[in-house]
């Protein structure tokens, strides 16, 4: 066996399990149950299935074998989150309840989240890669991380799951890391296209964590992700919500970043940035009218990636969030990771020059700047 130089730098790391794409929620047309409460009149699509589904996932994981990146990556899977981790963060009474009918065939304990038989154990194993992830990045293992987690987790409370998350996957990595005094002070950056309303509400009333939720207003939840929503008591502030109306895209995204998102991270001065990472901003996902594309996921991480190493050694992990076109997340997602690895392999993106042209006029642009600087002068006043 061959020694590895003691001066390699260490890699990007992948955390990923194929079990994870095992998650079944039953028969679903988009978000409505097959026969469904209107009449019984909705009818199964010929994939069946939630528009959360494995292939969105599996395909990305894929495509970075077979383009090549995936062999440059520190590759790994994780033992699944212990009951510990899971109750610093859901009261017992859920852990119990979920458990209980994942063992007994599956069900659905909130909206929007069914699961199958071991759907608990399943949920366990996503959010300890999540976990494994941010362990891996504090202690210096891996120069950053992503951890292709699912189900998902950014939309579950602590005792109330919803939005196909039925774990929330980023709080649970938090929550251990610190109980470890790897990490006190986190930023969680949120650019799926819905609210990260269960991320919010954990922190809602701290300090150490600044959660910021960049998202489609009104999209989902519909009552959550208002710019007035600054936490409460410690938490006061360290709350960010940036609602944009439907149809932004690459420039007002960018634009969000620097103006907002940028400024607010800094002024936390973390010890690691996490991304809930989801690509249902995107022009062509079938959950929201947004207008991003893999270059803008591209930029967006490259932005990130250089805030990290500038206050916290490079301490960065990406969470895989949404993003349901089984089309197009692949090729978002390998520009994220190239971005993320630095590395020379690349995969042109076959959607890039139709979506660059389907881009806002400049007048709506224009005007979304304008809400972004209202936006910016109430958020940033304060910090």
């Amino acid at each position: 066996m061959t020694s590895q130089p003691q001066n390699r730098l260490p890699k990007t790391g992948f955390f990923h399990d194929e079990r994870c794409f095992w998650h079944t929620g039953g028969q679903y047309a988009l978000t409505l149950p097959v026969g469904g409460p209107m009449g019984g009149f909705v009818q199964p699509l010929a994939a069946g299935g939630l528009p959360e589904n494995p292939e969105t996932k599996r395909r990305l994981k894929n495509l970075l074998e077979v383009s090549g990146l995936l062999a440059e990556l520190d590759v790994r899977s994780a033992p699944a989150a212990t009951e510990e981790d899971l109750l610093r963060v859901h009261p017992e009474t859920y852990v119990t309840a979920f458990r209980e009918m994942s063992d007994t065939g599956g069900g659905e304990l909130g909206l929007r989240t069914p699961f199958g038989r071991g759907g608990f154990d399943l949920a366990s194993l996503s959010a300890g890669l999540a976990k494994a992830a941010l362990e891996a990045v504090m202690r210096g293992e891996v120069q950053n991380a992503y951890a292709l987690s699912r189900p998902p987790g950014h939309h579950c409370l602590p005792d109330w799951p919803n939005g196909f998350c039925l774990l929330n996957n980023i709080a649970i990595a938090i929550e251990a890391v610190q109980a470890k005094g790897l990490a006190q002070r986190v930023v969680v950056l949120d650019w799926d296209v819905h609210h990260g309303n269960g991320t919010e509400a954990i922190y809602y009333e701290r300090d150490d964590v600044l959660t910021i939720s960049i998202h489609q207003e009104y999209n989902y939840p519909l009552d959550t992700g208002d710019l007035d929503d600054r936490g409460k008591g410690a938490g006061l502030n360290k709350n960010i919500n940036i609602p944009l109306p439907p149809g932004p895209g690459h420039v007002s995204y960018l634009e969000a970043m620097e103006k907002i998102i940028l400024p607010v991270i800094t002024a936390h001065n973390p010890d690691v940035i996490i991304v809930a990472c989801g690509y249902d901003a995107a022009a062509v996902d079938p959950l929201s009218r947004m207008s991003c594309s893999a270059e803008t996921f591209r930029l967006m991480t490259r932005q990130v990636k250089v805030a990290a190493e500038t206050l916290c050694d490079g301490k960065l992990l990406l969470v895989h969030e949404g993003g349901y076109s089984e089309a197009y997340v692949p090729f978002c997602g390998h520009a994220v990771i190239e971005e993320l690895s630095g590395s020379s392999i690349t995969v042109e993106d076959p959607l890039g020059a139709t979506v660059k042209a389907r881009q806002p006029s400049r007048r709506f642009d224009a005007f979304i700047s304008g809400l972004i600087d209202e936006m910016a002068q109430m958020l940033l006043a304060d910090e």
